[in-house]
């Protein structure tokens, strides 16, 4: 798949298996046979991947991802997002890294940081 493609793939399997609810279906269609996890609360593989939606759903069930922006280069791509575990929170920033081989995600990364009452500047983190 082209950069481009690759980001439209991983955009919608990330916002099928967060906001749909969906992450079985999401696995199914997007994650490899190996899927290796970077995260240390989470675990490999796809079932892992699909239970850890689960749990963070069922500890926040008014979980919403807002993806902000999309970059992708090669077999990379890069999601920056607000997490939003309960509606009208300011919410998380979310820089995700995802691997793709043969048209599969086969591994992440992300780096996450709350988002501050207050900041020294008046830029947003979004």
């Amino acid at each position: 798949m082209a950069a481009t493609d690759n980001a439209q793939f991983v955009r919608e399997f990330y916002e099928q298996a967060f906001n749909a609810g969906e992450p079985e279906a999401a696995a199914a269609r997007a994650l490899g046979d190996t899927y290796t996890q970077h995260n240390p609360q989470a675990g490999d593989g796809p079932d892992a991947f699909v239970g850890y939606v689960h749990w963070l759903r069922g500890q926040f069930p008014g979980l919403h991802l807002d993806i902000k922006r999309t970059i992708a280069e090669g077999d990379l791509v890069v999601t920056h997002s607000n997490l939003h575990l309960a509606p009208g929170d300011r919410g998380m920033a979310v820089a995700d890294f995802w691997r793709l081989d043969d048209g599969r995600i086969v591994e992440h990364w992300d780096v996450i940081q709350e988002v501050p009452e207050e900041a020294a500047n008046t830029n947003t983190m979004f």
